[in-house]
């Protein structure tokens, strides 16, 4: 399979001498196209600080990173703006949606910023709107809509170019349950149909269980994974809240 995602032996530290604190440290893993990843850990585990390394909103303190085989660790701003637009979606807790732009306007922004042709966009949006169960809404604007139509909306516009690898942070974390299933449902069946490598930060079990491998760090270390495999996703989920249960219960790392 090819490597969408590979991480050598990356630290993050902060702080200056004599008061430094590492939030991550020697993390090496690797993420396959048309994968569905799960990122947990406690509070302050390092999860969200590896998700923003990851998304080129924050720089590592050493290691390599190669992203759809670019290593980001080696872009200056301006190479780094790009990559970001061209090779990355990103779906975050809060929507981030443009107010002044109807739910339409919305998902085309990243089309219309890569100077996509006009017919292409409106094909492009009306498939993913589909795919999310969005399209009565288009017309309307970000504050006439729920929840989780801002969601789905959010998560229309992050897939729209065809991203190299989705990064979703926590987005299911404002969301009733009904509403959470339905967006994970539409992700799961993106990442089935379309082969969209997605990798979510979450700390929710329920939201975890819709992944294919699940990575969890603790104090700023990778500690454990479970691979799906071909088990029912109930059974799945035991599985992580074991892990879950082992993270937060004076689990002795020496054994």
């Amino acid at each position: 399979m090819e490597i969408i995602l590979q991480a050598k032996n990356v630290e993050k530290k902060f702080g200056a001498k004599g008061n430094v604190y590492t939030a991550l440290q020697d993390i090496n893993l690797e993420i396959q196209v048309g994968e569905f990843v799960g990122i947990m850990g406690p509070s302050g585990a390092g999860k969200s600080t590896l998700l923003n390394i990851f998304s080129t909103i924050d720089t590592s303190s050493s290691g390599d990173i190669m992203i759809a085989n670019q290593n980001i660790v080696k872009m200056n701003d301006e190479q780094l703006s790009d990559f970001r637009r061209n090779k990355l979606g990103f779906i975050f807790q809060d929507y981030n949606l443009l107010d002044t732009l109807t739910v339409k306007e919305n998902i085309l922004l990243p089309l219309a910023l890569s100077k996509v042709p006009p017919a292409e966009i409106e094909q492009r949006v009306n498939e993913i709107a589909d795919t999310f169960g969005i399209r009565d809404i288009l017309d309307k604007y970000p504050y006439h809509i729920s929840g989780g139509q801002k969601q789905r909306t959010a998560a229309s516009r992050a897939i729209v170019a065809n991203p190299s690898l989705i990064l979703a942070d926590e987005p299911t974390g404002a969301l009733d349950s009904k509403s959470a299933t339905s967006l994970l449902e539409s992700l799961s069946m993106l990442n089935e149909t379309n082969k969209s490598t997605i990798m979510m930060v979450t700390h929710d079990a329920y939201a975890a269980s819709y992944c294919k491998r699940v990575i969890f760090i603790k104090d700023g270390q990778l500690f454990a994974e479970l691979h799906k495999k071909r088990q029912p996703r109930k059974e799945f989920f035991q599985n992580i809240i074991e892990v879950l249960a082992t993270l937060g219960g004076g689990y002795d790392d020496t054994l």
